[in-house]
């Protein structure tokens, strides 16, 4: 199964926020920008996912505009970012380092911000992953954010299964916002 991973366009916030599953939406424009050169990328009869932020689904809807073909997306709330709990709507400058150091000592497991840990994301990923691929699907567009997608660079790169115990596990990059990548499982 061939993976899109096409992550929103630019959020209309200040730069330096820590917004994860807050939802903040993105610039008109740039997400229509992202839509129209996105468009040629997938199949004719690709599955086309979104997470329940208005950045993703306003993507998705953008995207049909120029794929018709291309069915109504399915919001799954599996595909949403990851949720940085008391750290969300906070300048990543102001989170306290202590705070960040405990989450990089125990990556897979801590919950920053209080919420949810890099392994729940995977998780979560991984069960998203498995549905599609029970559908038997050939190619699928997960309009997303960058957290799932490094969780589906994580998963596409380890033994199955196995869990994230550093953060030196956890892909460095991500697509930019309005761009994408894709991955075969």
């Amino acid at each position: 199964m061939k993976l899109w991973l096409l992550r929103h366009a630019q959020v209309l916030a200040k730069p330096g926020l820590c917004y994860g599953i807050s939802d903040l939406p993105a610039d008109p424009t740039a997400t229509a920008e992202a839509a129209r050169r996105f468009a040629p990328c997938p199949a004719a009869g690709s599955a086309l996912w979104c997470s329940p932020s208005q950045r993703t689904v306003e993507l998705a809807q953008a995207l049909r505009q120029h794929r018709p073909d291309l069915p109504e997306p399915v919001v799954d709330e599996r595909l949403r970012e990851m949720d940085f709990g008391r750290w969300e709507m906070q300048p990543w400058d102001r989170i306290d380092r202590s705070a960040i150091d405990a989450w990089v000592a125990d990556f897979g497991t801590h919950r920053f911000g209080g919420r949810e840990s890099a392994q729940e994301v995977i998780d979560r990923s991984v069960q998203a992953l498995q549905h599609a691929q029970s559908l038997a699907l050939s190619e699928i567009v997960w309009v997303t954010h960058a957290g799932v997608m490094r969780a589906a660079a994580f998963v596409h790169g380890a033994a199955p299964g196995a869990p994230i115990t550093s953060a030196s596990q956890w892909p460095r990059t991500a697509p930019q916002m309005g761009q994408w990548t894709w991955l075969e499982f």
